[in-house]
């Protein structure tokens, strides 16, 4: 099909380290980017490394191992809802694994990553190209089990256009959902403030912008785009269900991409 990318992202994190492997395949060939709290690698093709259900090999001249997983946590449903039926959606996302363990490790240029006993995280994006102005956000690395997924984005739809949300949020063995398709409201979502109502569902994300780096994300099928996306942002997460709090946490080591181009969604929250 032309004009068309689809790619993977799995994330592991243990002990305040993270190394996330993109992989996937555009109209300019199949690919690898590997990006950790410090740095980013880019190889072309996919001789590099062989990904399975349960594990993921690499070895390339920097980074070299094999992580096994878990048992994944899926989501009930399609974080997509509906729109998974439109055709010739711009960007379809999926939601493999909330957190899952694992058991392994890589070496990154000389120096041992073990991650045995940390968390990982896969997802995945389909489609022609990324939004051009778009919010995301992950994190599971809290002293408790919980995994929390954020997106906000522009989305074009044949001649309607309007700024989406898709949120999961597993914790305590409970998932909840918030978007757009469920009725949520985006009062707030920039690079330092998400805030997300859905009913009695309010969620609160309070974030520190810091040092993120540069990764090719495709534009009509070729990966000629750039975003940035950091491993190691400070966010403080709240979240409530009616009057009770359900959810209050902080990490220092979110996985964020703030790509609105200096927009600002905000609005009034009503009386």
């Amino acid at each position: 099909m032309g004009n068309y990318f689809t790619g993977r992202y799995y994330k592991h994190q243990c002990n305040g380290n993270t190394i996330a492997f993109i992989a996937g395949s555009a109209n300019s060939g199949k690919f690898l980017q590997v990006i950790t709290n410090e740095k980013v690698w880019q190889y072309d093709g996919d001789s590099c490394y062989t990904i399975t259900p349960s594990s993921l090999t690499v070895n390339t001249p920097e980074i070299q191992g094999t992580v096994t997983y878990g048992a994944f946590t899926p989501l009930k449903t399609d974080i997509m809802g509906p729109f998974r039926f439109v055709p010739n959606m711009e960007c379809s996302h999926e939601v493999v694994s909330m957190a899952h363990t694992l058991t392994g490790g890589f070496t990154v240029e000389g120096v041992p990553l073990p991650l045995t006993g940390g968390i990982g995280y896969i997802e995945g994006d389909k489609g022609r190209s990324f939004p051009k102005e778009y919010l995301w956000l992950h994190c599971n690395d809290f002293p408790i089990m919980c995994s929390i997924m954020v997106a906000v984005a522009h989305i074009p739809i044949g001649p309607i256009q309007f700024t989406g949300c898709i949120c999961a949020i597993h914790y305590n063995g409970e998932e909840y959902r918030l978007a757009t398709y469920s009725g949520v409201r985006i009062l707030t979502a920039n690079g330092e403030k998400i805030r997300l109502r859905q009913g009695k569902l309010c969620l609160e994300i309070d974030i520190t912008p810091g040092k993120s780096h540069p990764l090719q994300a495709p534009k009509i099928g070729q990966m000629v785009d750039t975003i940035h996306e950091s491993n190691c942002t400070p966010a403080r997460f709240r979240f409530w269900v009616g009057d009770r709090l359900v959810i209050s946490q902080k990490s220092d080591y979110c996985s964020f991409e703030d790509n609105l181009n200096g927009t600002k969604i905000q609005k009034k929250p009503p009386n």
